[in-house]
Order: structure tokens, then sequence, then C-alpha cells
């Protein structure tokens, strides 16, 4: 109980000052709850307004695929250079170490593995554990014009109706099947859908020409999935273009965790996203690092 000793009037109330409540930075969310807005600031910078995010849930239908065949290796040491850690419950709870103060994007989806049809996946999480995880949000694929494309959608739904419950955004991912073409019509159709559904953010693809107009037309932020490994260079010039054509952020695994030096490849990542760094002076700075770490 405060003490009721000594209680002094307030004096400075600076009445010819408005109150000042600033709009939320984050493209799409001002009309968000503050624990929503509050765990997305956790996912993007706020100076910045994007995200680096280091992805490694692909064993949740892969595997062990090579660069995550040992999380605790491989992984962990990339933890302080990414402002988000994409992963699965299982990853987090056995692997992760608990003082981790990196928000957690939740793989909530699951069901199907690479020797059947990918689409035909379910939600693998429940919210209570999710709560539990203390997720900053969560994620789940959708699968526009595959042949799940209905249950990918019912999935994404139940997520971001239990997720707004809990202040819990939702990440929806888009999936891209063999048959699908990697375009314009594709990309803005199954963006502007899942923005539609609800989802707070989207996880798409870099493609030419027409990703700008995707990004203009999707009210809310879209990152790029990294995609198949690339060289170095290649990979930081599609970080740059995307970043530069409105993108707000990436969402790496591959092209970080399978490079000669992912400690150099996930920081020289951060100056293209954070800094709009130049490929090429951000390649050189991967090269520094990579130098840096033969020789020690």
């Amino acid at each position: 109980m405060a003490d009721k000793d000594d209680v002094k009037e307030g004096k400075e109330f600076h009445i010819n000052s408005p109150q000042k409540n600033k709009p939320f930075f984050l493209k799409g969310s001002g009309a968000l709850d503050w624990g929503m807005q509050n765990r997305l600031a956790q996912i993007f910078n706020p100076k910045s307004g994007r995200t680096v995010m280091l992805a490694f849930d692909h064993g949740y239908f892969q595997g062990p695929t090579t660069g995550i065949e040992r999380i605790d290796i491989n992984i962990i040491p990339l933890i302080p250079y990414a402002d988000v850690l994409m992963c699965t419950r299982g990853a987090l709870r056995s692997v992760i170490p608990a003082h981790t103060n990196k928000p957690i994007v939740l793989r909530c989806s699951a069901g199907q593995s690479i020797l059947t049809e990918l689409s035909n996946e379910t939600v693998a999480v429940d919210i209570e554990d999710t709560i539990r995880l203390n997720a900053a949000a969560m994620a789940a694929q959708v699968y526009i014009g595959a042949e799940y494309e209905h249950k990918s959608i019912a999935n994404i739904i139940k997520l971001i109706d239990t997720g707004t419950r809990y202040g819990i955004p939702t990440l929806a991912v888009t999936g891209v099947g063999a048959d699908m073409n990697r375009d314009l019509r594709y990309f803005s159709l199954a963006t502007r859908m899942c923005a539609e559904i609800g989802a707070h953010y989207i996880k798409s693809y870099y493609f030419e020409p027409g990703f700008e107009k995707v990004v203009a037309a999707c009210p809310v932020p879209i990152v790029i999935a990294g995609g198949k490994k690339l060289p170095e260079i290649e990979a930081l010039e599609m970080a740059y273009m995307a970043i530069d054509q409105g993108a707000a952020g990436v969402d790496m695994g591959r092209n970080i965790f399978q490079s000669d030096s992912p400690i150099g490849m996930i920081q020289a990542v951060g100056l293209v996203v954070h800094k709009k760094e130049k490929p090429k002076h951000a390649f050189d700075f991967y090269k520094d690092i990579k130098a840096d770490e033969n020789n020690s």
C-alpha cells in the first residue's frame, strides 16, 4: 500500500501541451489492440519498420535437411543476429535456450511430408500451447489453387480467430506448388486473399516483374521467403530488390544456414534489410566475416 504521509499534489499538468499518441508504425496495423501491436513491434524493428526472420522450421515436413541436421550446432550461433526465430514447438522446447530473448513465430501447421501432398495440412498447435511458449505470432501455410486449398484457408482462419482472442498475430505463408506460376497474377491473388481473411502479415516470394504491385495491393506487410539456396550475392540482390519495392523484411532459412558463412550471411542480410545497404557492399561485409572465420 502506498504511504499516505507526505502526499504532494500534482503540479506539472502541461495544460497547453496536447497528449501525444503516435500512430502505430506498421502498415495496416493501426486499429489493432495494444497487445497485438506490441507483439508485432517485437517482430518488426520500429526504427526501420522491417524484420530479418531466421527460418528453421523446415524439419516439420522435410526432416533433417542440409544445414539444420543439428539445430544446436548450426542455428544457436545465429540467434544473436536475427530479429525473429521462425520454428516449430518441438525445436523450441528441445534445443532453443530458454534465456533467448528473440521473438518466436511459431510454426502451427503440419500433417504432411515431402512424400505426400503438401497442401494437406492441419492446425498442429493449440492456442494454449502457443501462449505457453510465449510466441509473438503463429504461422501456417495457405495453398491457393492447390488440392487442399479450402482446408489450408480454414486452418489460417482458425489461427486468426483464436489468436485475436489472445492478442497474438498470425502470419500467413503462401505455399507454391510445382504446378503454380510464380507470377503477378498468382501472388496478387494469394497475398490479397490472406490479408482479406485477417492475416496480420504475409510471407510470400519475390518475383519479377510486378512484385511492387503485389506489395501495393496488399493492405498488410509482406516479408519474402528466401526460397532455395542461391549464391550469396544473388540472395542479397533479391533481398535488396524486395525491400526497395516495399517488402517489410525477409524470412530466410537455406540462404543463411546453408551459406559458407551463416554468421556472415545473416549479418549481410540485416544490412540490406534495415539499412538498405547495396548488395555489393553487404556481400563485401559477408566476405570479410568469412575470411575472419577461416583465419581464426
